[in-house]
């Protein structure tokens, strides 16, 4: 009889326990199920960038002189951004922005060809700790390797009767007819950056002029120049046009594809509009509605936050940027109340001291030129070899004002500096009382009450010295090599 109790309970017991574990398998089951639909329901995202070209040089920005079908095209699928803007219009500083969510003063990337501070984490982590695979196709002008670590890397292969390399095609439909999860990829074309085509017998009346650049229609130079840029605009589209055919072949329409250039070419070392407003188009075929257009101020730090919040994460609270997906779900909200941008003229090519920072909202722009030559007095040291440089910087921008103020709805072109005007008085002084701010938390090297300016070169012997030569300056040789290390502020990670 105890036998058969005991019989009976170890039954009941093994019952109970089989139907436990059921329970929880059919639990486990059901979560990896949920966690594989919701893996599977993360978009892909496509991020095309365009080297070097005007946000006015677009068909669906209004010109209607070049070819830009593609990109237009898009527009007509998508959204199309009407201010979104990088903080420098060169392409180093410009694509490091992209890639971390923070303004280059803050990634450490300030000036051409120099590198982000190793510390950063950058879209290669985020993406990666969101379950992305993470891809560069095409031109990199990022550095280090330790925050740019991208999961494939191809670059830009050669290609017969063009003045440059062309985007890896080949090896990005490989990639897309074989991907197992989802991808972040940046296809990053060397086009129409410079060098241009030849093209013959280029004519005036094939270019569109604007205030910036009207007085150059009879300088057969230029136009040459420019129908050239045009050609190069043509053959970049051509490249877009084959990637859309492989994302339409291979991807879903769950699949975010986003068009942009870095930055513009004819505003490039500056912070004019003209340089800093990209165009900035976005495709989502089942998010966006079809030919919707944003006027919102938008970021370049703001595209990795977006990318993050897509793919179910969230961004750091240390980035500069916002994410915009509301935007891209039809809802107007304000992003951003200010756009900032940075010049550091001191690079590898040009390296004039003529540092300057800008702030802008949708309407106004103020810009601060620190080194303009009606301040030059109170930025001299009184050391003669220091002092050359600065006054050298000066008289090289001798026509850029301290103070720029301007109305961009009534002048989009930034021809009438308003700096000086009493009815602006109190809009020039809160924009620059912002900025500074700004500045302050960005560990800017430049300040509102600095005396002095403050010169800046990459540690050791590499990169931009102010007292030698580089491609485009020569240096007397009076005043070569007498600069010193205590002379300049060192930035260790370049």
């Amino acid at each position: 009889m105890k036998n058969n109790k005991f019989y009976l309970l170890v039954v009941v017991t093994s019952l109970l326990l089989l139907s436990c574990l059921s329970i929880k398998d059919r639990k486990k089951s059901e979560e990896e199920k949920q966690n594989t639909s919701n893996k599977n329901e993360q978009p892909n995202m496509v991020f095309f960038l365009a080297d070097d070209q005007d946000v006015y040089d677009y068909g669906c920005y209004g010109n209607e002189k070049v070819n830009t079908a593609a990109v237009d095209r898009l527009a007509k699928e998508g959204m199309l951004f009407t201010n979104a803007f990088t903080a420098q219009a060169i392409c180093a500083p410009s694509r490091s922005q992209l890639f971390t969510g923070k303004y280059p003063l803050k990634n450490g990337c300030f000036a051409n060809h120099t590198a982000t501070k190793p510390t950063i984490q950058s879209v290669t982590t985020h993406m990666k700790n969101l379950g992305y695979e993470v891809v560069l196709a095409g031109k990199s002008h990022v550095k280090p390797s330790n925050v740019y670590h991208w999961d494939k890397e191809w670059e830009p292969v050669p290609k017969k009767n063009v003045p440059r390399d062309y985007i890896p095609l080949d090896s990005i439909e490989n990639y897309f007819k074989n991907a197992k999860k989802p991808f972040c990829m940046f296809i990053t074309s060397k086009y129409p950056h410079s060098k241009y085509f030849d093209v013959k017998n280029a004519k005036a009346d094939d270019i569109k002029f604007f205030p910036f650049n009207e007085n150059k229609k009879s300088d057969q130079a230029f136009v040459k120049n420019k129908a050239g840029y045009y050609r190069s605009i043509e053959e970049d589209n051509t490249q877009l046009e084959g990637v859309l055919k492989l994302v339409d072949t291979y991807l879903t329409d769950n699949t975010l594809f986003i068009y942009s250039a870095d930055h513009g070419v004819s505003g490039k070392f500056t912070v004019k509009d003209i340089g800093l407003k990209v165009p900035f188009v976005v495709r989502w075929p089942k998010v966006i509605k079809a030919g919707s257009t944003s006027n919102q101020l938008i970021h370049y730090t703001d595209v990795l936050p977006t990318f993050m919040e897509i793919a179910g994460g969230n961004a750091t609270p240390d980035m500069d940027g916002k994410s915009f997906l509301s935007l891209l779900k039809g809802k107007d909200n304000n992003i951003h109340e200010y756009v900032y941008g940075v010049r550091t003229n001191q690079n590898i090519l040009n390296s004039e001291i003529f540092p300057s920072r800008m702030i802008r909202d949708k309407r106004h722009k103020y810009i601060r030129n620190f080194n303009a030559l009606e301040v030059l007095d109170k930025n001299l040291t009184g050391k003669p070899n220091v002092d050359y440089f600065i006054k050298r910087g000066a008289n090289a921008h001798k026509n850029e004002p301290f103070e720029e103020l301007y109305d961009l709805q009534n002048d989009p072109f930034e021809q009438h500096n308003l700096a000086s005007d009493l009815d602006y008085k109190s809009i020039k002084e809160k924009l620059a009382k912002d900025m500074f701010v700004w500045m302050k938390t960005q560990g800017d090297i430049l300040s509102e009450d600095m005396i002095g300016i403050p010169i800046i070169t990459p540690k050791g012997n590499k990169g931009f010295k102010l007292d030698q030569d580089t491609p485009r300056r020569k240096i007397p040789e009076a005043i070569k090599n007498t600069l010193t290390k205590d002379d300049y502020i060192v930035i260790e990670h370049w």
